[in-house]
């Protein structure tokens, strides 16, 4: 598996897939062909489909800002390798395309071209939850000692780096009101959220904490501003609102975080690695639901917990998020996505509370539950993931003009 500094990534929202790697696709392109007259992108399936709600486009225009620049979207062809593909082309004086780059925006931001091995360096030899757990019991170890035992020293500044991100994007969640960007007219509600749980019981005040943390970085993300995938834009406030609600409650000292976060960070690396966390590949079970397992197991290492409760809770984490579709309302990473970040955390601590009340037995692991969710992602129908071509996507909004698509697409 690859380090966690290609799950982690620092970057504007709303979207890992839609935007970030559509970005990077376009900031290396520009690296290859300095000198080009113009540039010219199609882009196929999914990242058509959404991409104008998930500001593809914008972000796209904004490195090409000083030269000719096209964009052709083509969302009822998909290309073979990955439902987000795109083709890019240097462009010259008679108008001529040169120089095909076919790339696909993964998930979570990385890029990989067809049939290519994963580009990054695989610095964990084990791949499976089994193994790793095996790895810790006779080493008489954590799964965030596996973890530094692979990366380094080093990881601990980056992951540093990443709850820094966090951090700050709650800040700025919590600092706003208003309405968000778009049409949807969606208002921000972390700010209320906040206030009020503050003034609730103890047994409600936790769902008010932990719903206005998610609210807050899924509000940033959702009006394009800076966060920390975890492990996408689309599911980047379960993590961070847990984090932040634990290390209150509990006075976590920031160096129990960061190894945290480099267990959640585990748990996020061995769904990619054995199925997807890309909502286009198999719906929002593999952003939503990989980013509600990461925090469960965080808030039990967190807690004290044993390497048993941690694969515990994770697996349930995933295990009842499992058909979870990408059904975006006009395509933008608003409704049901940011209200989705809330139930989530909330979803992710009662995991974890769930797992420290037994031994850690259960009969369903984590390696089969993430197999299922890769099934249950192949099986399910391509309009419920991230097309804005089914479910929720198809409820008329008010004053948002019809739904994108058609329920047969």
């Amino acid at each position: 598996m690859e380090s966690l500094r290609e799950l982690y990534r620092i970057g504007c929202g709303p979207s890992a897939s839609h935007t970030m790697g559509p970005r990077f696709a376009a900031e290396q392109y520009r690296q290859r062909y300095p000198d080009a007259v113009g540039y010219a992108v199609v882009l196929f399936g999914s990242l058509a489909a959404t991409g104008r709600g998930h500001l593809t486009d914008r972000a796209l225009a904004q490195v090409f800002a000083d030269r000719p620049f096209t964009i052709e979207w083509h969302p009822e062809t998909c290309l073979p390798f990955h439902p987000n593909g795109m083709r890019w082309y240097c462009v010259d004086a008679t108008g001529a395309r040169q120089h095909e780059w076919e790339v696909y925006s993964i998930g979570g931001g990385e890029l990989r071209e067809a049939g290519a091995a994963a580009g990054a360096v695989q610095v964990y030899e084990l791949a499976s939850m089994t193994q790793i757990m095996l790895w810790c019991r006779e080493h008489e170890a954590s799964l965030a000692d596996y973890v530094l035992a692979c990366e380094g020293d080093g990881l601990r500044a980056y992951l540093a780096g990443i709850w820094s991100t966090m951090q700050a994007s709650i800040r700025e969640g919590l600092a706003q009101e208003g309405i968000l960007p778009g049409p949807l007219k969606v208002r921000r509600k972390a700010r209320e959220y906040l206030n009020r749980a503050s003034a609730m019981k103890p047994d409600i005040r936790r769902s008010g904490l932990l719903s206005a943390y998610a609210l807050a970085v899924s509000e940033v993300n959702a009006s394009g501003g800076v966060v920390a995938t975890a492990p996408t834009c689309g599911a980047c406030g379960i993590v961070p609102a847990v984090l932040t609600y634990l290390s209150a409650t509990l006075g976590c000292p920031q160096a129990t975080l960061i190894e945290a976060l480099a267990t959640a960070g585990l748990i996020g690396n061995l769904v990619k690695a054995n199925a997807s966390i890309s909502g286009a590949e198999v719906g929002c079970q593999g952003e939503v639901g990989t980013a509600c397992a990461m925090a469960a197991a965080a808030a039990v290492q967190l807690s004290g917990g044993t390497v048993a409760q941690i694969e515990y809770a994770a697996e349930m984490g995933i295990e009842h998020h499992l058909g979870l579709t990408c059904d975006p309302v006009l395509g933008m990473v608003q409704i049901p996505c940011i209200e989705r970040n809330a139930v989530a955390a909330i979803r992710a601590v009662d995991c974890a509370d769930l797992a420290l009340l037994g031994d850690g037995q259960h009969q369903i692991s984590f390696d089969s539950v993430v197999d299922t969710m890769k099934r249950t992602g192949a099986d399910m129908r391509q309009a419920y993931k991230e097309t804005a071509t089914a479910g929720l996507a198809l409820v008329p909004m008010p004053g948002s003009g019809p739904p994108p698509g058609d329920a047969t697409a």
